[in-house]
């Protein structure tokens, strides 16, 4: 079976985006004996989900591990818990989507919890030296809504699935600090390099398949 790991394109001010650059680098490449199908995905709330609903239905995945980027948070988060809310506050999506205060779906949950088992994986992590931890929140943008279209394309299927936000590369802290001046004392953005970002995935999805074998 394979394993579907997802990431997005450049968006807003992000001349770069980690998810996608991770979703590239794991793809083809195999984790717990499965292959990773690695894809990069639009930043836009019409297509994305739609695109992994297609990825799902053509690869009959194994487990399924979304990530993007969260350029403000110190650490990878493994997210908990998706809300049936899309609001972008002000940055709009690739396409030009800004909805504000606007139901995902009008005829489901109000939130739908990840199935990846979050603990354990923000443990895994932190037992390789990883910066982890279990957020309660995936905001109410694009990431949100495409764990809350993934949950819901999943439901009733035994398939794990969650979602990584990722921090800021060095290079995307470091080009930040230069703008605000830190070189005459401004505060420099928490970073992750991108091995770092690989591996937390790889070892969302060994942790889920664990799960799953009992």
């Amino acid at each position: 079976m394979t394993l579907v790991c997802t990431g997005y394109e450049p968006f807003g001010d992000h001349d770069t985006n980690p998810s996608g650059s991770v979703a590239e680098a794991l793809d083809g490449r195999r984790v717990a004996g499965h292959e990773v199908v690695g894809r990069t995905l639009p930043v836009a709330f019409d297509a994305a989900g739609p695109a992994m609903a297609d990825l799902i239905g053509a690869h009959d995945p194994a487990a399924v591990v979304a990530t993007g980027l969260a350029a403000g948070r110190s650490a990878v988060c493994v997210e908990r818990v998706a809300v049936n809310v899309a609001d972008t506050v002000g940055t709009p999506d690739n396409a030009g989507n800004d909805p504000v205060d606007e139901a995902l779906d009008s005829d489901g949950p109000d939130a739908r919890l990840a199935t990846l088992p979050v603990r354990a994986v923000a443990e895994a992590c932190l037992d390789e030296g990883i910066p982890a931890r279990v957020s309660n929140s995936a905001g109410t943008h694009l990431c949100n809504a495409l764990l809350y279209r993934t949950l819901a394309t999943l439901d009733g299927s035994d398939t794990p699935a969650g979602f990584l936000h990722l921090p800021s590369t060095p290079a995307q802290a470091a080009a930040v600090a230069r703008e605000d001046g830190a070189a005459r004392g401004a505060s420099v953005r928490a970073s992750l390099p991108l091995d770092l970002d690989e591996r937390a995935v790889e070892l969302a999805f060994e942790t889920a398949l664990a799960s799953t074998d009992g």
